[in-house]
């Protein structure tokens, strides 16, 4: 079992960052991949960024967000630079033993609660 805590959202203007954290409980983090997901409200839960032995991303988050873990703290990062207003949502932290589908919602076994990213433009 993991447990997944997320912080690090808030209200931030457009063209400015934050860096979201997600601490996970257990032993075996190393062995998870891990993943950052977000949902606007009336939307589906969207894949962002996920990292295994390699790093992942959706094309409306290349070149902006980037995805980084310290297994020695048991923590992933999301660093999202020039965000956009069309970047808030909830975002959520997953974690899979699967490393090979990492993409959807329905690769993630375990989940945290969600942290809210709000842009103002």
């Amino acid at each position: 079992q993991v447990q997944l805590v997320e912080s690090g959202g808030g209200l931030v203007q457009a063209g400015g960052s934050l860096r979201l954290s997600c601490a996970a409980s257990g032993r075996t983090f190393s062995r998870y991949a891990m993943g950052w997901f977000r949902q606007a409200p009336g939307k589906e839960r969207e894949f962002v960024a996920a990292i295994t032995w390699s790093t992942y991303y959706a094309d409306s988050v290349k070149g902006r967000f980037t995805i980084s873990r310290d297994n020695a703290k048991n923590t992933v990062y999301l660093q999202m630079n020039s965000l956009k207003p069309e970047d808030t949502a909830v975002y959520y932290c997953a974690a899979t033993y699967n490393i090979v589908r990492i993409s959807t919602t329905d690769d993630y076994d375990y989940w945290g609660q969600g942290t809210q990213v709000t842009v103002s433009s």
